[in-house]
């Protein structure tokens, strides 16, 4: 079950909550700003483009949408279906001048620092835009990440790039293991944001949520959520595999992550219907009772033990091929 810590923490952060614009905000850790308790997943934002399942204005029409019932979180990475999210995201937030309404994250997936350097002008530049509120350092999935993203350069270039004003925040991103999270977090006490699976298995299972949530919460760096569903919806494996099970559902298990001391929780919404039931969920958002949330772990006990629905923490399947090549390990 949670912790005693990581109790007092979502009470802390839920009772910071406010309405916002259309969807409730959260405070970004130490910042002052405030943003949605949802943010909008950008690999998924252009899947259905991408995978030539829809024409690009479906895409900017989702986004705009987005905007529109109060999502003012966007996430993207300059791998995400090798540029092209980065690219479409750019166009969408250029009509309008939306761009002035949205917290934009994406990521750097490179270690070095004539690597990281050329990451964000290139994302600079397909997202159409001269500032990042949030870059992030991409997959720290490997032991030695947080080892080579100091020693090769990379957090210099994000500092400079910082000191610029071409980069308001700094964090880091990962899936595989708490601990390489903590190492990280350990580095240095200057981080901003930290992005980390968060759902109703992780509490059992290589725990972000009691692990590395407490470590951010105290340097006063955000922490976000991804990952609620097992991996992307609809075809996550916690829904895939026990969306029938009673008390199971896209509802139960997004309100759990909610309800976590998280700043906000990234989502893969692929359209317009899906964004509809997430923000139906997100804007009537009632913190789950402590009861609820036990009932709801003590039913995934057994399959959370092991692991089995969380395969980006116990397999590398769900490793970007950037990351494999950048270890040396087959794509």
């Amino acid at each position: 079950m949670r912790s005693e810590i990581v109790k007092q923490l979502s009470a802390k952060v839920l009772a910071g909550q406010t309405a916002g614009s259309g969807l409730p905000r959260r405070q970004f850790g130490r910042a002052s700003d405030m943003v949605s308790i949802i943010t909008l997943g950008g690999w998924h934002s252009v899947a259905k483009v991408a995978f030539k399942q829809a024409g690009e204005s479906e895409s900017i029409r989702l986004m705009h949408a987005a905007i529109d019932e109060g999502i003012n979180f966007f996430d993207n990475a300059w791998d995400y279906h090798d540029g092209f999210a980065e690219e479409v995201m750019g166009r969408a937030l250029k009509i309008d001048n939306k761009r002035e309404q949205v917290f934009l994250m994406t990521k750097n997936c490179e270690r070095d620092y004539a690597g990281s350097m050329r990451d964000l002008e290139d994302s600079l530049r397909r997202l159409q835009t001269d500032r990042l509120d949030l870059w992030m350092f991409h997959e720290c999935n490997y032991d030695n990440d947080p080892d080579w993203i100091f020693e090769r350069g990379a957090m210099r270039a994000a500092l400079e790039a910082q000191a610029a004003g071409k980069v308001r925040y700094i964090g880091f991103t990962g899936h595989k293991d708490p601990r390489i999270h903590s190492k990280m977090l350990a580095k240095t006490n200057t981080w901003d944001a930290s992005l980390m699976p968060i759902n109703v298995m992780d509490a059992t299972y290589r725990s972000f949520l009691h692990e590395v949530v407490p470590g951010c919460h105290a340097m006063g760096a955000a922490p976000i959520g991804m990952k609620g569903f097992g991996g992307g919806w609809p075809n996550g494996d916690i829904l895939k595999n026990l969306g029938g099970r009673p008390g199971i559902s896209v509802e139960s298990l997004l309100r759990f992550n909610l309800s976590q001391p998280v700043c906000s929780q990234v989502v893969g919404i692929t359209d317009i219907a899906q964004l509809r039931a997430v923000v139906s969920v997100a804007r009537n958002f009632k913190p789950m009772a402590e009861s609820e949330q036990d009932a709801l772990m003590s039913s995934v006990h057994v399959e959370a033990g092991d692991g089995r629905y969380e395969t980006f923490k116990s397999t590398n399947m769900h490793d970007g091929p950037h990351h494999r090549k950048q270890h040396e390990f087959a794509i």
